[in-house]
């Protein structure tokens, strides 16, 4: 999953070189950290959250294949 983040943000930016994804795991659940640029900050969020939003829909579908659960963190 983290690959799958990585590549989504990174196509959403203008300095793909500043997009880092850390990721943790506890137990069924990992939790992503997405970090990029401050400028990006906005291309990455979208119009009232809805780029993020769909980000973190694609996340928990692709963790739910897994009998997992995932949680993104964009700082």
């Amino acid at each position: 999953m983290k690959e799958l983040v990585e590549v989504i943000a990174k196509a959403l930016v203008d300095n793909p070189d500043a997009v880092s994804v850390s990721e943790t795991e506890n137990g069924k659940e990992t939790v992503l950290e997405l970090s990029v640029d401050p400028a990006d900050m906005g291309k990455v969020i979208g119009k009232q959250g809805r780029i993020a939003r769909a980000i973190r829909s694609v996340v928990k579908a692709a963790a739910s294949r897994e009998d997992k659960k995932a949680v993104l963190e964009i700082q």
